[in-house]
């Protein structure tokens, strides 16, 4: 199962969804009133769990959590080490 895929059944399991087509990589789950501001913390306490990656405060943004497709990419950011685009890597 594709992390996409993966996504995709979390958020047609655990919020309200009537027409699971509906929900495609590129839907703005927020703006489209699947997922609130409280949902969204069970996305990102599912994204940490089922994942192995850390969300931190400043990267709790729609540009890496608003689409199936954005929470994706972010996760493989994520596990490759890499920083968010716009983030600052530590030098060490």
């Amino acid at each position: 199962m594709t992390i996409e895929q993966r996504l995709r059944q979390f958020i047609i399991e655990n919020f309200y969804v009537t027409d699971p087509a509906e929900v495609q990589d590129d839907t703005l789950l927020v703006t489209a009133g699947f997922i609130d501001s409280t949902g969204m913390l069970e996305v990102i306490a599912f994204l940490e769990e089922e994942f192995g990656i850390q969300v931190a405060d400043h990267e709790t943004t729609p540009e890496n959590l608003e689409s199936v497709a954005r929470m994706a990419a972010f996760v493989t950011r994520k596990r490759a080490g890499s920083s968010p685009p716009g983030g600052v890597e530590a030098v060490g």
